[in-house]
């Protein structure tokens, strides 16, 4: 697939057979979003782990420090008091099975996160099949399934973001925006990346962190020195 102009003069600044420190290589993305609007930072961490074994799931959410720079559309399973809970945090859709059936019948996505306390799972348990594919389906792991809704809600709109593993064993995942400048991207960055050290499996045989690449969402990636990361 051919390049666009300001990839390819982007790309020159890349020395590719070099593994920079992160704090280098995060200014570098910065130094090479080109784009018209606020390019997304992500990060993408291949792990020497896999993921077809149960042992060696790696998977958690964390608060970015700086949050991810983008609002979130929130909708929230609840029932009785929970429902003025989920209002007053800050949820963008509140209900029960009424929701269900919105989202069976209307193809309805129009938000971003799914959360939903224990007792509700009966009910948003009938969407697994819908839910699951598009990675929206509620998860204590992920802090998406919780008693307390309203902190669960308020840590999603501060920042909060899900890291787990794809089938090729990498973790991807935004960490703010090009318009926060390498400091702030780099405590979410170091954030992010204790949290997937801390979350390294028993199982996990080797070197665990085989590979870490940053990039905006319309430029080059840039290789970070893994073995600095842990």
């Amino acid at each position: 697939m051919k390049k666009g102009k300001n990839y390819t003069e982007s790309a020159k600044l890349v020395d590719r057979s070099k593994l920079y420190d992160s704090d280098e290589a995060l200014g570098l993305v910065c130094q090479m979003a080109k784009a018209k609007f606020d390019e997304t930072v992500e990060v993408h961490v291949r792990l020497g782990v896999d993921s077809r074994h149960a042992d060696q799931q790696v998977r958690g959410a964390i608060v970015l420090p700086n949050g991810t720079g983008k609002s979130v559309k929130i909708l929230a399973f609840v029932k009785g008091d929970n429902i003025q809970a989920a209002e007053a945090a800050g949820a963008d859709f509140v209900g029960g099975a009424e929701l269900v059936a919105k989202i069976q019948n209307e193809n309805w996505f129009d938000y971003d996160v799914v959360v939903a306390t224990p007792d509700m799972m009966g009910v948003v348990g009938r969407l697994g099949k819908v839910l699951g594919p598009k990675g929206l389906m509620p998860n204590p792991k992920a802090g998406t399934v919780s008693p307390n809704i309203a902190q669960a809600i308020q840590e999603l709109k501060a920042g909060k973001i899900e890291y787990r593993l794809d089938k090729t064993n990498i973790i991807h995942c935004p960490i703010g925006k090009v318009s926060f400048g390498t400091e702030k991207l780099q405590e979410n960055f170091d954030t992010l990346l204790g949290a997937i050290v801390k979350a390294k499996p028993a199982a996990a045989k080797g070197q665990y962190i085989r590979s870490c690449v940053v990039a905006s969402t319309m430029g080059p990636g840039v290789k970070i020195n893994g073995a600095k990361l842990m």
